[in-house]
């Protein structure tokens, strides 16, 4: 792998990957190339370690560094926008937000995640199922963890100790030394308990091993306590911590891994840690002494005797609790196990070979239903449908979604017996493989299914499962939305959007995707709201129809007709038609009702948009203001939507019908109003031109894109030249000489949930006028005590906090390790936007 940038094809997945020859580990010389094909060798054995476990990452953008200068770290937990759609997902909530964590269940993602530099992943002793929730552990762990003046030969005494009481009550422990000081041990458990019991067990061992053994290991973590003893650290085992997982690499200077290793490794007088090349020739020589542990199957007492759906004869699978405990394996003829499916794999059977299947059963229980069935992650995830799988786009069907099913009923047909549970006869509707777009457990699934010669889907359709927001686990609401066109396919363009009335990642939905064919007038009682873009690269384009623009740099606007009267309308619904009134003369539009989505810009001295001389236009209402800023700073608006035209909604045709639609209606007239045209070239030739003529960057939309009201989507991508951010301001501090008496710097955050987190100062970009009206703006807001979370010492030690109620804009170099903008200089003031709109816009990589 040479040169800086490489196209891959991982998994079915295509991937670019940038800055291939960047040092990560100085000492070593160890480039990222080397990290990503450090993770592709021990992808087999890592990815079973780490599979349905939420991972957090510890990104080093820079490289780790020297031990004089390190390299700064970014820990981070969400997912950004940015981030591609098909990395598998788990929507966890915490006490004041919802985070999206990626699963590390294949190999594309922990490619992914090397590419983003994501040195180490952490992931919790527990696992998500198929719906969202967290299982019980299914693992203990003890961090061995050496104080000052032990090592790793104290770490192995105290670990053989440990075994020996882990095996007392039937359990074997597997090694793994971190590869930073300690020992990790770790045990198989089946699932029976509470991360809360499984602490309490941990923290009674821990303790016994200090009290049996008092100059050796301690377990209180005082570092004045620990000098010289092994911490048995027991509190990783709480729900809340994770650990570093097996064969991931370390953030130290050198690039050392969490090896696993057998207990006669251990004992070796010449035990050390290992690096990343070592641990690749282990796992190329078919080493994995994690692989008990991954399977589930390791226990120091007999095995208990293999049951119904387990995976491969340790322990019963918990995600087929529910199946097993409603039904009599005696009385039903219905299966309990995957083993006939496993032998298809394993045989290579025709469309069993690497994917993934599903199934449809027609049901004659007590009423008729289907029930829609997806193999995931070893388990048949199950949805039954009241109305039966939808034939077309404009109507979802309630699907409710049931408890997982084991592999081998995909080919179950036969009769139930009445009295026992889902009495009736059930039969093969349809049966095939489906390729996955996306998957976020309990949220959201995406997915083409290509069903058998006969069937009933009748070839390839691609359906959206998106949960209501109604109920969780079994028996939680879900809408099925049949899509209108299959990835690359070149007929019936359509949408991939979240159907009507369903709750997505983003919140709820308000697209109009299971409204009729022939819109009503009613359809649009109330004004919408814009439909917002992601950041992304030309990476992000690839495998769909793309329609492209020049990146407008001005503000949003809706214009609303109804009657006689026009008004403008900003992103958060603010009314700005006194502000620009030019835009209001209703001779210069159609005579009749519509909604069209454009952006106002000022055209600066060079010839392109000036968006700090529009903010000589944003501040304004006054009639007399505004007039003289007319003849100052003249605006245009440039339109590139239509919403509805003539009492038709038309959001949910697809982006180049709305444009053939614009086209029509808007005829040029003596008016400062034009069309934003398409431009038909290569993307990277359209952004070399923007970047020629000083503009901010294009935008890519998909042609089959519908238009979402008020959501942030993937479809429309924005591609930057120049990094911009927006901001929330929650604090400033008071200039120096000259500017002593004005505004120095202001402190700047993104939210997160219900947190601001702080990213920065930004002192340039303002000049002196506006810091004289900044500092009387700032005083105006004052509160005692700082909105963010996260402010250094340093940066807060002579600030002065303010209400977080105002945004605005900078352009910046790049991200810093520890998420903090890099040279940020100020843009100007985002009236057009609240706080809580505020989102992270540029790639951190």
């Amino acid at each position: 792998m040479a040169g800086g940038k490489e196209r891959v094809r991982v998994g079915g997945r295509e991937l670019t990957l940038t800055n291939l020859d960047k040092v990560m580990y100085p000492a070593t010389g160890t480039t990222k190339a080397d990290v990503i094909a450090y993770y592709a060798a021990v992808a087999p054995v890592l990815i079973p370690a780490a599979r349905n476990r939420p991972a957090t990452r510890k990104r080093w953008v820079h490289g780790v560094g020297t031990e004089a200068q390190p390299g700064e770290m970014f820990f981070q937990k969400n997912l950004d926008d940015s981030a591609p759609g098909w990395v598998p997902r788990a929507a966890i909530t915490h006490k004041s937000n919802t985070n999206y964590y990626p699963l590390v269940n294949d190999p594309a993602t922990l490619t992914w995640l090397a590419q983003i530099a994501s040195l180490e992943i952490h992931v919790p002793q527990w696992t998500v199922d198929s719906h969202g929730s967290a299982l019980p552990p299914d693992r203990l762990v003890l961090d061995l963890d050496p104080g000052e003046g032990a090592g790793l030969p104290e770490c192995v005494e105290v670990a053989k100790l440990a075994r020996t009481i882990l095996q007392d009550v039937g359990l074997e422990p597997v090694p793994v030394t971190s590869g930073s000081k300690g020992i990790h041990l770790y045990a198989v458990l089946k699932g029976t308990q509470t991360s809360d019991e499984v602490s309490a067990f941990a923290r009674e061992l821990a303790r016994a091993l200090e009290a049996d053994h008092p100059d050796l290991a301690v377990s209180d973590m005082k570092k004045t306590l620990r000098t010289g003893k092994v911490l048995v650290d027991w509190s990783q085992n709480n729900a809340a911590k994770t650990t570093i997982v097996p064969y991931s690499l370390r953030g130290r200077l050198h690039p050392t891994v969490a090896a696993p290793r057998t207990w006669r490794e251990l004992s070796s007088p010449s035990l050390k840690h290992l690096d990343y090349e070592e641990v690749m020739r282990r796992v190329a020589a078919g080493k994995d002494p994690f692989a008990p542990v991954s399977a589930g199957t390791i226990h120091a007492s007999p095995e208990p005797p293999k049951t119904a759906g387990s995976r491969g004869g340790g322990h019963a699978d918990p995600r087929l609790t529910k199946y097993r405990s409603l039904r009599d394996q005696g009385k039903t003829p219905e299966p309990f196990t995957a083993e006939e499916h496993h032998a298809a794999k394993a045989n290579g059977l025709p469309g069993q070979a690497g994917k993934e299947i599903f199934v449809i059963q027609e049901h004659h229980a007590s009423r008729l239903h289907y029930d829609f069935r997806l193999e995931h992650e070893g388990v048949l995830v199950s949805w039954a449908l009241p109305k039966g799988v939808p034939e077309s786009g404009d109507k979802n069907h309630l699907a409710v979604q049931t408890e997982d099913h084991p592999m081998d009923y995909a080919d179950f047909e036969g009769d139930i017996p009445k009295g026992e549970y889902g009495a009736g006869s059930v039969s093969i509707w349809d049966k095939g493989v489906y390729e996955l777009e996306k998957w976020v457990n309990g949220t959201e699934v995406i997915a083409t299914l290509t069903g058998g010669e006969g069937g009933g889907l009748g070839g390839s359709k691609r359906f959206a499962l998106i949960h209501t927001g109604k109920g969780q686990g079994e028996e939680s609401q879900w809408l099925i939305h049949l899509m209108d066109r299959v990835p690359g396919a070149r007929k019936s363009p359509g949408s991939t959007k979240v159907p009507a009335g369903a709750k997505g990642p983003a919140g709820p939905a308000r697209t109009a995707a299971s409204r009729p064919a022939a819109p009503r007038r009613d359809t649009l009682q109330e004004d919408p709201a814009p439909m917002l873009a992601s950041a992304g690269t030309p990476a992000d384009l690839h495998g769909s129809d793309w329609l492209f623009e020049l990146k407008w740099d001005g503000i949003r606007a809706l214009v609303v007709a109804d009657g006689d009267r026009i008004r403008l309308l900003s992103r958060n619904g603010n009314d700005m038609s006194a502000s620009y009134p030019e835009f209001t003369d209703r001779s210069c539009w159609p005579p009749q009702d519509f909604i069209a989505d454009g952006e106002i810009i000022a055209v600066g001295p060079s010839g392109t948009p000036d968006f700090g001389l529009l903010q000589g236009r944003m501040k304004l209402t006054r009639p007399g203001d505004v007039k003289r800023a007319r003849a100052a700073i003249p605006v245009r608006m440039m339109l590139f939507d239509l919403l509805a035209d003539g009492g038709d909604d038309l959001r949910r045709l697809s982006l180049r019908k709305r444009r053939e639609r614009l086209a029509d209606f808007f005829k040029p007239a003596d008016c400062p109003v034009e069309l934003s045209e398409t431009l038909d070239d290569r993307v990277e030739h359209i952004l070399e031109s923007a970047r020629e003529l000083g503009l901010e960057g294009v935008m890519a939309k998909r042609a089959d894109s519908r238009y979402v009201s008020g959501q942030r989507t993937h479809t429309w991508i924005k591609l930057k030249i120049e990094k911009t951010q927006e901001v929330v301001v929650g604090g400033w501090r008071a200039g120096r000489g000259d500017r002593s008496n004005t505004v120095g710097s202001l402190l700047v955050g993104i939210p997160e949930g219900k947190a601001l987190r702080y990213v920065g100062r930004v002192g340039s970009g303002f000049s002196m006028g506006e810091l004289e009206e900044l500092r009387k703006k700032m005083e105006g807001l004052a509160r005692k005590t700082s909105p963010f979370d996260d402010v250094p010492s340093a940066d807060a030690a002579d600030a002065r906090w303010v209400n977080p109620a105002l945004v605005g804009e900078v352009t910046f170099g790049e991200w810093t390790g520890s998420g903090k903008l890099r040279h940020p200089v100020w843009r100007g003031w985002r009236l057009d936007k609240e706080p809580a709109e505020v989102v992270m816009e540029s790639p951190q990589l």
